[in-house]
């Protein structure tokens, strides 16, 4: 069963990539008491994922933040050093927080995974985008297979009071 609004985000570990190495943050710090829009992306360096996915968040971090988030992350079942390289890539340092779900515990918690197996990419996460406030789901974007258009930067800013 899947996460859905109202739900509390599970509290678990989960690891932020920093500039002095991956870093253990609870899911508590991350989305407790503050507003937080969380995108997932089923894979680091994937075409969508690099070049739409991330840059939009990229691009309209500074207007969600004008919208009252105080953080935009984003998770991928991908190690650490993989998500830091990314959004150094990426140009996301400052505006968008990379986040490792480096075994997929966070996006299995969530009920939020798909197996891509056959390509080679084990379980992964689905694609989606949430606000949270104050570590409880307040909105849910969760796309079809091969979709992206709800858990998109845009759609998401709209969704924003």
């Amino acid at each position: 069963m899947s996460i859905k609004v109202g739900d509390s985000i599970p509290a678990m570990t989960l690891v932020k990539a920093t500039a002095d190495g991956p870093a253990p943050v609870t899911t508590g710090d991350l989305f407790g008491g503050r507003t937080v829009a969380l995108f997932s992306v089923p894979g680091a360096f994937t075409p969508t994922c690099s070049a739409r996915h991330l840059p939009g968040y990229v691009d309209n971090a500074a207007a969600m933040q004008g919208k009252g988030v105080d953080e935009v992350v984003c998770v991928s079942v991908n190690d650490a050093f993989v998500m830091a390289a990314w959004g150094k890539s990426a140009s996301a340092d400052g505006k968008v927080t990379m986040i490792a779900d480096g075994n997929g515990d966070f996006s299995k918690a969530l009920g939020l995974t798909f197996d891509g197996s056959a390509y080679g990419m084990g379980v992964r996460g689905q694609r989606f985008s949430m606000i949270i406030k104050d570590g409880k789901v307040a909105e849910l974007n969760v796309e079809p297979p091969g979709a992206f258009g709800v858990s998109s930067a845009e759609h998401l800013l709209g969704q924003l009071a």
